[in-house]
């Protein structure tokens, strides 16, 4: 699963791919994960088909935001925080912080 250079990586791309709720949720899932774990796909909740998944998937992929591993019958995933704090400084916690003040808007108090 081919993921490109960090340095052929472009903003543009990356904010399109993170315009999609659903890969917005992951990459701020992952991100929240301080210790960079790697994490199984389907332990994400994606009420989409298997399909739709993999396009999902895919996408983050080839924006350049993750990696994936493929093992037995699981594939997990990886954010490249490392690479992406070197290539866009403070995006990651940007993106953090914007979807838990997201959540705070939409949340009952």
């Amino acid at each position: 699963m081919a993921v490109p250079p960090i340095d052929e990586v472009e903003l543009g791309q990356v904010l399109r791919t993170l315009a999609d709720p659903l890969r917005r949720a992951v990459i701020t899932e992952l991100a929240a994960d301080p210790a960079d774990g790697e994490r199984a796909c389907s332990s994400f909740p994606m009420p989409v088909t298997k399909s739709t998944k993999t396009h999902h998937w895919r996408a983050l992929r080839e924006a350049g935001l993750i990696t994936q591993r493929d093992a037995g019958n699981g594939t997990f995933v990886r954010l490249r925080r490392t690479a992406f704090e070197r290539r866009f400084p403070g995006l990651l916690t940007t993106l953090t912080a914007l979807s838990r003040a997201e959540e705070t808007r939409r949340s009952p108090g």
